[in-house]
């Protein structure tokens, strides 16, 4: 498993490293815990040393079962969770109504805000602590950014944390880029990123990050499983699935998805790995991108991720597949 460095901080990760939105089973249509914890262990066993995680995932559930399940690995574990995001309290700048499962149209159990006032962000942190059983936050990122709060004040409280020992590093998720500008000198930056989603090349969030040594997490790599290449036309999901209502999960287009990537076969043989395999290597290969978050909720699935970040790409691959994307993908 290669192994990159978050921005300047001296900490060192897996280029594949573990997303557990999806183990926390909020928009996901639930979790089994017990097969969540041995996915984690699979992770670990296979190389996998990054894992991230969030408050929001499940409302303190992914947390609780990522610190259960490293509770007596810490060591091995680059472990990073968010702030930014809150439901206890009215304050900053409202985000979305939610209730335990999933996102709703009004206000059924929880509103969430984007608030990262220092006094919050003090809270924040004991509660994730506290979920995740230990003493140190290894990357401790805001989740989204809060325009009711200056950034220098947040950022702040940020670096009295790491100067108290309780986070080692620092980043942002879900930023515009005068958003990361603004922060100073931080250590990563997390945006969702695929073959599919290719914001960050265009408004030059990526190229910054790139000059200024700042790590580049990916989420969503694989489009919600949509580029696995396991997507069969007319899967059902539950109803609090984020997926059910998503254009991308048409017919129409997981028949285009498949097809595009059914013309990397010869690749799939050259390096004996999966389709999925294929895509997580491609992703950590592009310019800029340092880290790929994958998610995984079965052992099976964190096997199948760890083994592609062994895999390494040519350029002259890397250039045929990129137009294979831009002509079946990005017309």
């Amino acid at each position: 498993m290669y192994k990159r460095s978050l921005g300047k901080s001296g900490i060192e990760a897996s280029v594949v490293g573990l997303g557990t939105w999806a183990i926390g089973g909020w928009l996901w249509g639930g979790t089994e815990e017990k097969s969540a914890v041995r996915a984690i262990h699979a992770a670990l066993d296979n190389g996998i040393t990054l894992i991230d995680t969030a408050p929001v995932y499940g409302f303190g559930r992914s947390e609780d079962i990522v610190g259960r399940a490293i509770a007596d690995r810490r060591d091995e574990v680059v472990l990073a969770t968010k702030c930014g995001l809150v439901w206890h309290m009215e304050k900053g700048k409202f985000h979305f109504y939610s209730d335990d499962e999933g996102v709703t149209s009004t206000h059924t159990k929880h509103k969430i805000y984007k608030y990262l006032h220092p006094d919050s962000i003090a809270e924040e942190v004991e509660k994730s602590l506290k979920h995740l059983k230990t003493d140190r936050i290894d990357l401790y990122q805001t989740h989204w950014q809060d325009p009711t709060t200056p950034i220098e004040d947040t950022m702040a409280a940020l670096l009295k944390l790491k100067d108290e020992g309780k986070i080692r590093a620092i980043g942002v998720s879900n930023a515009k880029l005068d958003e990361i500008k603004s922060y100073g000198r931080i250590d990563s930056a997390q945006e969702k990123y695929s073959m599919l989603d290719r914001k960050i090349e265009k408004n030059g969030i990526l190229e910054y990050c790139r000059k200024n040594n700042i790590a580049m997490l990916a989420y969503s790599p694989l489009a919600l499983g949509l580029l696995t290449g396991k997507t069969k036309v007319g899967r059902q999901y539950g109803p609090k699935d984020l997926r059910i209502n998503s254009q991308r999960f048409t017919s129409e287009y997981i028949t285009r998805v498949n097809e595009t990537l059914n013309e990397f076969s010869h690749l799939l043989e050259t390096h004996n790995c999966t389709t999925a395999q294929l895509v997580i290597a491609w992703t950590f290969h592009q310019p800029g991108l340092t880290h790929v978050l994958c998610g995984a909720r079965k052992p099976e699935q964190a096997f199948e991720n760890a083994a592609a970040g062994d895999i390494q790409l040519t350029k002259n691959e890397i250039g045929r597949m990129n137009e294979i994307i831009m002509e079946n993908l990005l017309t």
